[in-house]
């Protein structure tokens, strides 16, 4: 028998996609508070006048308070959104998406957020979320989490709440650092996280890419070794997939180097790698930290990247990832990468 959902799809088309809307600015609301409503009209892509009359309703039902500082949910806005999240899932179809995407990509695991990370910020706040509570399930209760670079990354730290201080967590930076962004490094980021959990972590000041005599030279000093060796005695990994001319371009690779990159198609980057559509490598920097080879002894692996502007390069990273990894993804790449 067709569930509750499924009739009134059919029955009451309009009613799924007035939820719809009104869920999306909640969950907007929420992660935006307090906001203004030309603000969270471009976010949404929504006219004003639109948006004023469901905000309107919102806030006759008590969901929505509006003040000189801008919307912010009430309590029981809170608690409508909470309820919704879940309902939402089987409405728009994000549960089959999991299961299709997981038996695609055949990984262990697929997580998928609603929405397109590409176009509206919060998705990827979203992911960091949605990272953090399949993680929280997982920990032992002595755990070294390593943890790249990126704004992804990044969100999955902001993401992170106290809850999670009832297990002894150490946070190492997966490897050195790239360019001068030092907030979205991997040691700023770790940093971030062991603020936030009441945790330890470790830092690894060295760059991200450096010649051979180099890597010889800092992997033999005694601080980094010892946290080379906390790196790869991880249980959990944590990292973003890049788009390959994209983080080229950042590590301002060199012309000879960019040349392969690009005569060899490469569409991801993770680790140093950079990878064709096939999961082909085609290049390979001397980075100082954890390597592709080392992820197959480790637990836990979340892969997480969004926005449909990623989707070729997770496709590509996702054939050689390993089979203990767990993806974390938005609606949008998903359904790209199903459409084939």
């Amino acid at each position: 028998m067709d569930s509750i959902i499924d009739v009134q799809k059919r029955i009451i088309p309009d009613l799924i996609q007035v939820m719809q809307k009104r869920f999306q600015i909640l969950r907007s609301i929420n992660f935006m508070q307090p906001v203004g409503r030309r603000n969270l009209s471009q976010t949404l892509h929504i006219t004003e006048r639109v948006l004023r009359g469901e905000i309107q309703f919102l806030k006759e039902q008590q969901l929505v308070s509006v003040t000189n500082a801008g919307m912010s949910l009430t309590e029981d806005g809170k608690i409508i959104l909470e309820k919704l999240e879940t309902m939402m899932r089987d409405i728009s179809g994000v549960s089959d998406l999991e299961r299709s995407l997981k038996k695609t990509l055949q990984t262990r695991d697929c997580i998928v957020v609603p929405g397109n990370t590409d176009e509206s910020s919060w998705v990827k706040y979203e992911l960091g979320r949605a990272c953090l509570n399949h993680m929280k399930d997982h920990l032992k209760e002595q755990n070294i989490i390593a943890v790249t670079g990126g704004t992804t990354i990044a969100a999955v730290a902001d993401a992170l709440t106290s809850d999670f201080s009832d297990k002894e967590l150490l946070f190492v930076p997966a490897r050195g650092g790239i360019g001068t962004d030092v907030k979205n490094q991997a040691n700023s980021i770790c940093e971030v996280m062991a603020e936030k959990t009441n945790s330890k972590h470790m830092v690894l000041y060295v760059p991200d890419q450096v010649s051979e005599n180099i890597y010889e030279f800092f992997k033999n000093e005694p601080y980094v070794f010892e946290v080379l060796s906390k790196i790869r005695s991880a249980n959990i990994v944590i990292h973003g997939i890049g788009e390959a001319i994209t983080m080229a371009k950042r590590r301002k690779t060199s012309e000879d180097d960019m040349r392969k990159i690009v005569e060899g198609k490469a569409v991801a980057e993770a680790f140093g790698y950079y990878f064709n559509e096939n999961g082909e490598v085609v290049h390979k920097v001397q980075t100082i930290g954890l390597q592709l080879e080392d992820l197959n002894k480790i637990d836990m692996i979340y892969a997480v990247a969004g926005g449909e502007s990623k989707a070729k390069a997770i496709k590509a990273y996702m054939k050689i990832a390993p089979k203990n990894t767990i993806l974390v993804t938005d609606e949008a790449v998903s359904k790209l990468i199903l459409k084939g």
